[in-house]
């Protein structure tokens, strides 16, 4: 059954955008979102969730980062700040009936924002990874994630995201699941504020 505020297998992919060699290091809490977005792929791909990704003008800004670029089959080059405005992503979500996006990736107040209006334009239901976006100045990403939740945005966690996909402990991919979930904790800390910039 369909229900356009949870997140299912089979309806949603996954959109990493833009988090890039040259610009990572100067984003805020670059160690949670590589950590998050990793954390994200990596279940994704256990569960069967497609994974997109883009990049913008990677000659200048570098490469998608490992370890996200290594697991990683389909990325689009651009230079418009919308990953869906220049057509391959949107087409690619359109074809496979995906009609859900969680999306994660930098910046907060440009790339990503800019993504989210457009794919809610389309008619898509958008899950924003908060703990998986960021940009290089807090006032930025506090007022992106204010105005994507305003126009229609669901405001999600990496965490909330993967067990939703689960949906069941009994799901066959729960044990793997569960031993990512555990080595982001140790990643994490006891603190929960752990980051790997550190």
């Amino acid at each position: 059954m369909s229900h356009q505020f949870r997140l299912k297998v089979e309806d949603t992919a996954l959109l990493v955008i833009d988090i890039q060699e040259k610009l990572l290091p100067k984003i805020m809490q670059a160690g949670e979102v590589l950590r998050n977005a990793s954390f994200l792929v990596n279940a994704a791909k256990v569960l069967g969730v497609p994974v997109i990704a883009t990049e913008q003008y990677p000659k200048g800004l570098g490469p998608t980062v490992e370890p996200i670029r290594g697991l990683l089959t389909t990325v689009w080059e651009k230079k418009t700040f919308s990953a869906v405005a220049e057509g391959g992503a949107l087409d690619f979500l359109k074809s496979d009936a995906r009609i859900k996006v969680v999306v994660v990736g930098i910046e907060a107040h440009i790339c990503v924002m800019q993504t989210v209006l457009d794919l809610l334009n389309q008619g898509f239901h958008v899950f924003v990874c908060v703990d998986a976006v960021s940009s290089r100045y807090a006032i930025d990403v506090k007022i992106a994630l204010k105005r994507m939740q305003q126009a229609g945005a669901i405001l999600v966690t990496a965490e909330t995201c993967v067990y939703e996909w689960l949906e069941t402990a009994a799901n066959p991919a729960f044990r793997e699941i569960s031993a990512m979930v555990q080595e982001r904790m140790r990643q994490i800390g006891p603190d929960g504020n752990a980051s790997l910039n550190k």
